[in-house]
């Protein structure tokens, strides 16, 4: 059988079962199940069990449940307070006023938390209440909340980026450093926005209060703990003293201490962020096992290197298949999670991406950036239904005040894509 006609089977199997509502995971593994049974010979179960077992009993996998838990217990703490808190007095003087706390204090928690959805949570049911009563218009309020909590996926430590190097036997922790220099770079780029925009509007010129450095000072107190706790973590990884699974058990720890500084550790938030941490672990676990199987059932039948072959002798420019491969990812995320995206088309894009020479540090910055805008676009994109469920309004507004963030992901990633040295530079000075 060709491999159109291969191409579309597993194609139509995986789009019933989706729509049918049947996990993700579950799909997967029945697409590979089927498409093993039809095009090889090998007995499906023992597949089955060697290549799940091979897939969930990576050693790089432990940092993941790590930095999924450390994110669970400063989500419980006063953190959301504290941040607001904290940054008002620096940010508030900016042109855009107090809009700035919603971008830095994504950009901060996305720094101890791998989640965009958990970022959006914890910066937006402090800020949004905050920001309405001070009549912010609500579509900037809630706009640059949408695209300013993608930033969990792209900032380390990411949740994506774990999956991804796994995927791709690539370096966690030079993933994780290479991401810093973007994930500056589209926080700039929101905040830059924020402050035309009231220098065009001068809507929030009336906000715009002055504090003395004394009390700029005292409110850095309240974010210091989670400062240096983000230079513990992304430190001991830049400077070769930890791997990032050790990282991620200093960030724990940190996490902890935190949490019972400030009076939260109770024996019922232990609980709950323990149990949280284990159910998104075990979910994720679950989609990988299942990609995995479906990697090895399409690699029987030769179609992700066929496909590679097809694509390389279309003779792409570069920009050409960056454009073509951003287009891809930002239609597929409008019904997928950024997550069962990549590990679902990591069997076919991988060996493209690595005939085309593209550098795969620098080409995993660049599929999470991706992979960020789809949290942003409708229907699935799970940013917008966070903040319908937060704020009660109703998607198209929701989506049509993102779309700005939308068009600036869009800029970042040509701007990453002329500059790759803003993903690669940090990685190559890494002890």
């Amino acid at each position: 059988m060709d491999e159109l006609a291969l191409t579309v089977i597993f194609i139509a199997l995986l789009i019933t079962f989706l729509a049918s509502g049947l996990w993700v995971a579950l799909s997967l593994i029945g697409v590979a199940a089927i498409g093993m049974f039809l095009f090889t010979s090998r007995p499906v179960g023992d597949a089955m069990a060697t290549v799940i077992w091979s897939a969930s009993s990576s050693w790089t996998l432990t940092a993941l449940p790590l930095f999924i838990w450390m994110g669970e217990i400063l989500f419980r703490t006063k953190l959301s307070e504290y941040l607001f808190r904290g940054l008002t007095p620096w940010l508030q003087p900016l042109p855009g006023g107090m809009l700035h706390v919603n971008v830095a204090g994504s950009a901060l928690f996305a720094a101890i938390c791998g989640s965009s959805a958990a970022t959006v949570l914890t910066v937006g049911k402090m800020a949004v209440p905050e920001l309405l009563r001070r009549n912010y218009p609500p579509n900037m309020v809630i706009g640059t909340l949408a695209g300013a909590g993608t930033l969990g996926l792209l900032i380390p430590p990411s949740i994506i980026l774990i999956i991804y190097g796994v995927s791709v036997n690539e370096s966690i922790a030079k993933l994780f450093i290479a991401g810093i220099l973007p994930g500056i770079l589209l926080a700039s780029l929101f905040m830059g926005y924020i402050a035309v925009w009231d220098l065009v509007s001068g809507r929030s010129r009336e906000e715009r209060e002055t504090h003395s450095w004394r009390e700029r000072f005292a409110a850095l107190r309240l974010i210091l703990p989670i400062l240096l706790l983000i230079a513990a973590v992304m430190g001991s990884i830049y400077w070769g003293y930890a791997t990032a699974t050790e990282a991620a058990v200093v960030g724990v720890a940190g996490a902890l201490v935190i949490s019972w500084s400030q009076g939260a550790l109770t024996w019922d938030n232990f609980v709950a962020a323990l149990m949280g941490a284990t159910r998104t672990s075990a979910m994720i676990a679950f989609i990988l096992a299942g990609s995995t199987f479906l990697t090895l059932a399409m690699g029987f039948t030769g179609l992700p290197r066929a496909v590679a072959v097809y694509i390389a002798s279309l003779d792409l420019s570069p920009a050409m298949l960056i454009a073509a491969l951003t287009l891809f990812y930002i239609v597929l995320g409008c019904f997928l999670d950024g997550i069962s995206a990549i590990v679902l088309t990591m069997a076919v894009i991988e060996p493209i991406a690595r005939t085309a020479g593209f550098d795969m540090i620098w080409f995993g910055i660049f599929l999470t950036l991706v992979v960020e805008i789809a949290q942003i676009t409708p229907p699935v994109g799970f940013n917008l239904f966070v903040l319908q469920g937060m704020t009660g309004r109703d998607m198209g507004f929701i989506a049509w005040a993102a779309f700005p963030m939308f068009l600036l992901m869009l800029l970042a990633v040509v701007i990453l894509a002329v500059f790759p040295e803003i993903a690669t530079f940090l990685p190559s000075r890494m002890r």
